[in-house]
């Protein structure tokens, strides 16, 4: 027996809603842990289900976007990225439409390529990262009132500089991009 095997779930004892906004839910639970020990106060931040979509022309060059970060005061090149919302089947559906909305690139052959945690400790959600090959544009942006992106297109050599100067700053898209580029040999 593995010793991952021993650990058990623990009881959620009650749940209260701290805040509940449309981009921030907030709870204090009560649990019990296996071994009956009560913790008082266990916070989760409740989040709907993220994507991020590296997206990749016909010509092969890979489409980022430039955006404000107001939490580090930063002006940055992303994936495009966006949550899933009623109107989305499946995150797929979800990263289609944000590609579209946040870039007028659309199209291309789609396969999923990770499904990870920003923090299993505290949050609630899932990211799910695709590949989106030969992508091409198809219309204008159609952005939210309160985003404003920039679109770039990057070759290969300039998104391996881009990443190698620490100058994307978003672990949930820099952990999928660096696993694409080692599974495919182009690092």
């Amino acid at each position: 027996m593995k010793d991952s095997d021993k650990i058990k779930s623990w009881e959620t004892v009650s749940s209260e809603y701290l805040i509940e906004r449309p981009w921030l839910t907030a709870r204090r639970d009560v649990l019990r842990m296996p071994n009956g020990k009560l913790v008082p106060e266990y916070y989760v931040l409740e989040y709907p289900t993220w994507v991020n979509i590296i997206a990749i022309t016909e010509e092969g060059k890979y489409v980022l976007v430039q955006q404000y970060r107001h939490a580090l005061g930063i002006v940055e090149y992303e994936l495009c990225a966006g949550t899933m919302d009623a109107s989305d089947k499946c995150p797929m559906d979800a990263a289609k439409r944000e590609l579209l909305e946040e870039t007028g690139y659309a199209g291309g052959e789609w396969t999923e390529l990770s499904v990870l945690s920003a923090n299993p400790t505290s949050m609630n959600n899932l990211n799910h990262t695709f590949i989106a090959k030969g992508v091409k544009k198809v219309a204008s942006q159609h952005l939210d009132e309160t985003e404003d992106i920039a679109v770039h297109l990057f070759s290969l050599d300039e998104l391996v500089d881009l990443l190698r100067r620490d100058e994307m700053k978003q672990a949930l898209m820099v952990a999928p991009l660096w696993r694409y580029l080692a599974e495919n040999h182009l690092v």
